[in-house]
């Protein structure tokens, strides 16, 4: 056994068993730890089968802003886990039933694709870069097609992508009463005058002793 296949085991089974204790950890935030670790390996797959780009999107996307944003998320909202588990054995038989159905879609997927019926082909990019001897770059790959072949269905992407930013953005701002909002024009236009007031008071005068009440002996 080569170190290749080695780390391919190595990583396999660390991220078989991250994501076994994703379901059955206690904890939310242990769970979610050990989702971020099962995502920290399932990139170091793709490394192996040199597919880098969609490893650092793994692990910039999902670990670095999804996962962070859930476990920000989960650590801020007081989660009884009591309550949330007292239902378990209720809704199991539904919940098996459908984890059985996606499992066996998924297997049903991966062994017709482990059963070629062509040659692969290869890409244009990596014949002629195995032919003139220079190494391939599957990133470099991907951003020629995509800003060439795939340029109009990558602008609307971004659109969407825009116009759902702008849409979250409306759905959340809203004025409440209870809070008291400064508006930025009237700060820009405010003058000096309009803050600070100058009055004039006389000067500060000693004070006078106070008369000694009648019938008061010195």
């Amino acid at each position: 056994m080569d170190v290749r296949t080695g780390l391919f085991y190595l990583f396999s089974v660390v991220m078989l068993f991250a994501a076994f204790r994703v379901i059955t950890a206690r904890s939310p935030v242990y769970a979610a730890l050990f989702l971020v670790l099962t995502f920290s390996q399932a990139s170091g797959v793709w490394l192996l089968l040199r597919a880098e780009f969609l490893a650092i999107a793994l692990v910039l996307v999902y670990v670095g802003a999804v996962m962070v944003l859930f476990l920000f998320v989960v650590m801020m909202l007081d989660v009884n886990v009591d309550e949330l588990r007292s239902g378990f054995w209720k809704h199991f038989p539904l919940a098996a039933t459908i984890g059985a159905l996606i499992a066996l879609e998924m297997a049903a997927v991966l062994m017709g694709g482990f059963r070629p019926t062509e040659e692969p082909r290869a890409l244009p990019g990596a014949a002629a870069a195995a032919q003139a001897g220079v190494q391939f770059s599957n990133t470099k790959e991907l951003g020629r097609l995509l800003y060439t072949e795939y340029l109009f269905p990558l602008e609307v992407a971004a659109v969407l992508l825009l116009v759902a930013i702008i849409t979250a953005i409306a759905l959340t701002l809203r004025h409440r009463k209870d809070t008291k909002a400064i508006d930025p024009a009237l700060a820009v236009r405010v003058k000096a005058s309009d803050r600070l007031q100058i009055v004039k008071l006389p000067p500060a005068r000693p004070a006078q002793p106070e008369a000694a009440p009648e019938g008061s002996k010195a």
